[in-house]
Order: structure tokens, then C-alpha cells, then sequence
């Protein structure tokens, strides 16, 4: 069965609810886990190891073009080393796109910034709802922080939902 994923609000509990403010862009997808006892880095890293082909493309892509703009290239979502325990990962490690920024059983935040803008995401355990919820808060600084997001945001939209979809079940 295909997992309902919704927008929602960022829940209270995560840690991004106060870094909304001020931003540009934000957003939230819950997804019921039905009994999954993962933690929030061990859901990050299935996610990441699953990512859809046309998503890397689609990085690709964009890798492409803004390193003409002065933007850095930020690799591949799915750039994991697929041998590292999630219990192995600290504060400052790359996963993927980011480098994380927090890391507890309960919510991993990850993020990037540049002199354009600066990009952090959660994956929160709902505690009591058996549910995760995976938040995104950009703040911009520069008026090509504003182009970039003009064109990234509807893609973001569509890419977040695709890529829990695609979490396995345990």
C-alpha cells in the first residue's frame, strides 16, 4: 500500500518551528510509520538510499547551472556512504546534500548555506502519533537567493513527497 503523505504545519516539537521566522520559504510532509521504530537519521538514510533517478537528474541539472552563478555544487541527494551506521554519524558529518546539524533518536536537522541562502531540514518522530514529519526552512540573503528559490521551490514541492514515498516499510 502507498503511504499518505500530507502538508502539514512544522510541528511545535521540532527544533526547525522557531527558525521559521524571518524565512523565505518553508514547509512540512507527515507520513504515518505504522509501528516503525527507525530512528529519525535511520529514516533519513533509507530515504536517501532510495532516492528516484530523476531526482539525481534533476541535481544534476541544477549542479550544472549554478556553478555558473556562483552557487555551489552540492552533489547528489542519494551521496551516502551506504556502510556508515546511523548510530556512527555526529554533528558536522555530510549526509548526502547537507551536513548535519543535529542528531537525536527523536529529530536529525541537516543543512547548507551560502552567501545566497541557507537551507535546513528535519525529520521529526511524532512522539505518540507514530508519525514522521520532514520540514524545510530557507532563509534567503541575496537577490539570487530569491531567483534560485523562484525556480527550486515548485520542483521542492514535488520532490520531498516523492522521495518519502518511496521510505520502505519495517
Amino acid at each position: 500500500m502507498k503511504p499518505i503523505i500530507v502538508p502539514t504545519a512544522i510541528p511545535a516539537a521540532s527544533l526547525l518551528a522557531r527558525r521559521t521566522a524571518g524565512s523565505h520559504f518553508h514547509d512540512c510532509y507527515r507520513m504515518n510509520l505504522a509501528g516503525d521504530t527507525r530512528t529519525a537519521l535511520e529514516l533519513y538514510l533509507d530515504v536517501l538510499a532510495r532516492t528516484p533517478a530523476w531526482v539525481d537528474r534533476l541535481m544534476a541539472l541544477r549542479n550544472r547551472i549554478v556553478s555558473r552563478l556562483g552557487l555551489k555544487d552540492l552533489g547528489m541527494l542519494g551521496d551516502v556512504d551506504r556502510t556508515k551506521r546511523a548510530q556512527d554519524y555526529r554533528a558536522g558529518d555530510r549526509v548526502g546534500i547537507f551536513s548535519l546539524l543535529h542528531v537525536s533518536d527523536d529529530e536529525v536537522i541537516l543543512g547548507d548555506s551560502d552567501r545566497h541562502l541557507d537551507v535546513q531540514v528535519s525529520v521529526c518522530r511524532l512522539a505518540g502519533e507514530d508519525a514522521v514529519a520532514t520540514s524545510t526552512v530557507v532563509h534567503v540573503h541575496r537577490p539570487l537567493g530569491h531567483l534560485y528559490m523562484f525556480f527550486v521551490a515548485p520542483v521542492h514541492r514535488r520532490i520531498v513527497p516523492a522521495v518519502l514515498a518511496r521510505l520502505p516499510r519495517k
